[in-house]
């Protein structure tokens, strides 16, 4: 989805190489150095400024050795005594150093013959490391060391600790830093009222604070970030990402796109003969999504609801919207299972009404698809739904208005982009980059965005939420069982069968591993279908060719099958509303966001429906804490906070898929009171101090703002 890059981070993935800066040599800094730096995202000057401490020793004073205490590190100063290479154990150097106090034995496992000779009986040295108990007295293992004259005096600030990387020593880093620093401009850029008002130090003030800490500085302030130079930090990195990300969307809206206006004709028709009457939150979605539609310039909105919240029929009147104005609609999904899904319903509504959806699949029959293919070319056909299939090469939408794309997390940068594309031909113009027009885009996730999120990382999108389900759904009733008590679990599953009931059985692995012993879906059926004969019984999972999984899926919804073992292959987009029982195997394995969407898969009848967690012991201490939030809450967004706290933003949003690295110092759940701020404050400096804007954006983003989400 398109979103101003946020800025970079050493763990993230990098820049494509097309915008990453090349590794060549820059100021001071040779080749083979600028390489190591490159793979922490650093380029240049000003990004060594920015690159923040990971945490601080304190050199600035001395501890006898008699004092040290075990278990905490300190900073000593003796004379070398001895220094040797011992081969037992196995071969180490070993020093003694002795001050006034006491002796202490340093060992170096790894060594290079330089430390050998820094460490001759007689020099003086100090040691900087963690001080415990060894066979021969208090020991330093693998201390930094180094000579020092007997009158040598002590570092006046704290040694800061840097993120690096292989063959970048923390020496090198700091000496590059510090001449960044005493190079680069340093000029405050924010106004000095919201400095003021906010309590934050001025850029210069909190970088020399960051990089160079006064000894009376609070440490635990400093270590876990709340110093008010770090506060500094943070809320620059919050404002550039929301200047960045209010200047992509002001971009597009200054693109064009054609105008769909709403038509009543065949929009009142399908009203009329839905079975079912809308919610609220979907009408309200369905009129922004059409207000969208009929301006000028392209619309980018996120459709979120929770699991079962009825997104697909919002979609389905945007599609109708382009097909009412002539032009194309195109739908994508992640999986087969969940295209096929959406393709049926949409067939079901719009077939009446006399227009045909096309099916894109890698399971149709050659001269089908081909059959397909030809119309939508021709512009005969103006609507179609497919996986991957619909931005492969053969496939030309010419007319397309409207992409439509659902789970949008789970598509990769540049598949959200191709279908968009696709209407480069025709109604989309000249394509990315081009004078044309651009189509419209809808994404959809049933995985709902917390606030602080939604503020953040999407706040280049429009936002329509359906906070409603629809009348009749039941709720699921979620129960935690031991893997011990298994028979019980199968006990009611043939109750529940022959109550004229259906079930899923969700397992994670489809084969035996070695290295988790998870139960397996395919020793799960042999298992279940010999416990119950009785009963049909069903296997589902990825390695099943597209027709048999479509064949499988249509046998249970048609209830020629009693139970579905499944892997997640129907995480979404399954719909069956005689399935009023889920067992998912090993569910402390799964993460919040599938355990929340599987258990979407019950409940969607009349009858009362059981999701069963089946878990192993011992349970790991965030396996316990997922399988608690997912036992108390049935709320989407109040899962999404606690999947949010316990994963991060970055697995959250899909990062990998997004090509959007994260945050490095903000975060979305310790300063959320900075986020307000800085979109507050983005809006008024692109307003009155485009400048400023202009210099903070290349001091934080280094022209590496027009990276995109698409």
């Amino acid at each position: 989805m398109p979103s101003a890059l946020d800025l970079p981070s050493a763990s993230q993935a990098s820049p494509p190489a097309a915008s990453r800066p090349a590794a060549h040599g820059w100021a001071g800094v040779g080749e083979q150095l600028a390489g190591r730096l490159a793979r922490l995202d650093i380029h240049r000057a000003e990004d060594l400024v920015l690159h923040l401490p990971l945490r601080y020793e304190d050199e600035t004073r001395l501890t006898p050795i008699a004092v040290a205490r075990p278990g905490f590190p300190a900073q000593v100063e003796g004379e070398v005594v001895s220094c040797e290479v011992t081969l037992r154990p196995r071969r180490q150097l070993v020093a003694r150093v002795r001050d006034a106090s006491a002796t202490l034995v340093a060992r170096w496992l790894n060594f290079y013959p330089s430390q050998q000779k820094l460490l001759a009986v007689g020099s003086r040295v100090r040691l900087f490391g963690e001080v415990r108990g060894g066979f021969f007295g208090d020991e330093m293992v693998h201390p930094r060391v180094r000579r020092v004259e007997a009158d040598e005096g002590l570092p006046e600030a704290l040694t800061p600790v840097y993120p690096t990387t292989a063959g970048l020593g923390q020496g090198t880093l700091r000496k590059l830093i510090d001449r960044a620093l005493a190079s680069s401009p340093l000029d405050d850029l924010l106004p000095p009222a919201v400095c003021a008002a906010l309590h934050l130090p001025s850029f210069a003030d909190a970088l020399r604070a960051l990089h160079h800490p006064a000894p009376d500085a609070d440490p635990v302030a400093l270590e876990q970030r709340e110093h008010p130079a770090w506060r500094r930090m943070k809320f620059e990195e919050l404002l550039v990402q929301q200047l960045s990300l209010r200047r992509a969307y002001n971009a597009r809206r200054a693109r064009g796109a054609v105008s769909l206006q709403p038509r009543d004709e065949l929009t009142a028709a399908l009203l009329a003969q839905l079975p079912f009457r809308l919610t609220g939150a979907q009408a309200r979605a369905a009129t922004e999504i059409a207000v969208d539609l009929a301006a000028v310039h392209p619309m980018q909105r996120l459709l979120q609801g929770d699991v079962g919240s009825g997104k697909t029929i919002v979609a389905a009147l945007a599609m109708l919207q382009a097909a009412e104005n002539g032009y194309q609609a195109a739908l994508m999904a992640p999986t087969e299972i969940l295209a096929e899904q959406h393709w049926k319903k949409l067939a079901g509504w719009l077939t009446p009404l006399g227009l045909h959806v096309a099916w894109l699949s890698g399971s149709r029959r050659k001269r089908e698809r081909e059959a397909e293919l030809e119309r939508l070319r021709s512009g005969e056909v103006l609507l179609a739904v497919g996986t991957h299939a619909l931005i492969e090469d053969p496939v030309t939408l010419p007319r397309l208005a409207l992409a439509v794309v659902d789970e949008q997390h789970r598509f990769g940068v540049r598949q959200r982009l191709a279908l968009r594309e696709k209407g480069a031909a025709g109604a989309g113009g000249a394509g990315e980059g081009g004078p044309g027009l651009r189509p419209h885009m809808l994404m959809m996730s049933a995985t709902p965005i917390p606030r602080t999120l939604a503020m953040t990382h999407y706040a280049d999108l429009d936002v329509s939420i359906l906070d409603e389900l629809p009348p009749g759904r039941t709720p699921i009733r979620t129960r935690l069982v031991s893997d011990a008590r298994r028979d019980e679990v199968v006990a009611r599953l043939r109750t529940a069968c022959r109550e004229g009931r259906q079930a899923y059985w969700v397992c994670p692995l489809i084969e035996e591993s070695e290295a988790l012993q998870l139960q397996t879906a395919l020793d799960t059926f042999e298992t279940l279908t010999a416990a119950l004969p009785d009963l049909r019984i069903g296997l589902l999972h990825g390695r099943l060719k597209a027709d048999e999984k479509s064949a499988t899926m249509a046998a249970f919804a048609a209830h020629e099958l009693d139970v579905l073992v499944a892997t997640t292959v129907i995480e979404v987009g399954v719909d069956v509303p005689n399935a009023s029982l889920m067992v998912i195997e090993h569910a402390e394995r799964f993460g919040l966001a599938q355990l929340h969407q599987l258990r979407g898969r019950v409940g969607r009848g009349s009858a009362e429906s059981v999701c069963i967690l089946l878990y192993a012991q011992p349970l790991s201490q965030t396996g316990r804490e997922r399988l608690k939030v997912i036992y108390e809450n049935t709320d989407g967004f109040e899962i999404a906070r606690a999947d949010l706290r316990i994963r991060g933003p970055g697995e959250f949003v899909g990062a990998r898929q997004s090509g959007l690295p994260l945050l490095r110092y903000a975060s979305l759940e310790d300063d959320v009171d900075l986020i307000e701020p800085a979109r507050a404050l983005a809006g008024q400096m692109l307003r009155d101090m485009p400048q400023a804007a202009d210099r903070l954006m290349a001091r934080w983003l280094g022209g590496r703002e027009a990276l995109l989400r698409a």
